[in-house]
């Protein structure tokens, strides 16, 4: 059987990916990986085919955790020792391989850190949502009924609405947890810390609570 992690802040272990190696220390609340070389979740909507290949982009580091029924909120602040383009630390919410949404704080073509969305429908959309002065943010995934919300905050108290959608497959369960990648580069640092999960409703999503 794969080993669990016991992640601070949730009430639940996640399953690392194949080869992940996830650290998670109690004491200070710290989760950390380092994304493999050559790594993402991505489907290029610009492809021959449209269709995933497993060997090059949907490799990235994942943990997760089924998502338990009902509303919730999954929030960390993430710092990434950037160091190539798409370099980035993610909040991953994970159907099937031809569903799945991600929140990332990245490292732009233009060398500049900043917080993107991608929701994939069998091929993947991609957009920018505002550069970050630094290298770290806090980011959030939450549930209210049927609906999906990712938001972004400077300092973890003002949150910032990047997407509102909907996202399902028939017959699969939605999963949640962090990601890592660098698909341009030989590796990253990524941390996740003052991880807080809640089944707390959002009362608006779009007034900066």
């Amino acid at each position: 059987m794969p080993h669990t992690v016991a992640v601070t802040g949730a009430p639940f272990d996640f399953l690392p990916s194949d080869r992940a190696s996830w650290l998670s220390d109690p004491t200070s609340g710290r989760l950390h990986v380092i994304a493999h070389p050559h790594s993402d979740i991505f489907v290029d909507p610009g492809g021959d085919d449209g269709k995933a290949n497993s060997e090059t982009l949907l490799n990235a580091a994942t943990l997760l955790a089924d998502a338990p029924e009902g509303d919730f909120q999954l929030s960390a602040r993430v710092s990434v020792k950037f160091a190539d383009t798409f370099d980035a630390g993610v909040l991953l919410l994970w159907f099937d391989e031809k569903r799945w949404g991600k929140l990332c704080f990245e490292f732009a073509p233009d060398r500049q850190p900043m917080v993107v969305s991608v929701i994939n429908r069998d091929v993947a959309d991609d957009a920018n949502a505002f550069v970050v002065a630094g290298n770290e943010v806090w980011l959030r995934m939450s549930r209210v009924g049927r609906v999906f919300a990712f938001h972004a905050s400077l300092d973890g108290e003002h949150w910032q609405m990047v997407r509102i959608f909907v996202l399902d497959s028939p017959g699969a369960q939605p999963r949640i947890g962090f990601e890592a990648q660098s698909p341009m580069g030989e590796g990253c640092d990524v941390e996740f810390n003052d991880i807080e999960y809640s089944t707390t409703s959002l009362k608006d999503l779009r007034d900066g609570s």
